[in-house]
């Protein structure tokens, strides 16, 4: 995984325990949790973080989706 660019998170993070996400040099995206500051952050390229976002945007994960 190349270096990180600077990690962000959401504005609707209130108590910290969300994830972050930072740019990577080869366009990649990197993921972090904010509550383990010490873990590896996990690295997509950017293909994979395109489809993550579309099933995000289609509602793939809402809680109905997932059975909830």
């Amino acid at each position: 995984m190349s270096q990180p660019g600077r990690f962000r998170t959401s504005s609707f993070c209130l108590d910290g325990g969300c994830v972050a996400v930072a740019a990577l040099a080869d366009g990649g995206v990197a993921v972090a949790s904010t509550l383990d500051t010490g873990a590896t952050p996990i690295a997509f390229t950017r293909a994979e973080w395109d489809a993550f976002v579309a099933g995000v945007k289609a509602g793939e994960f809402d809680s109905a989706a997932l059975g909830a």
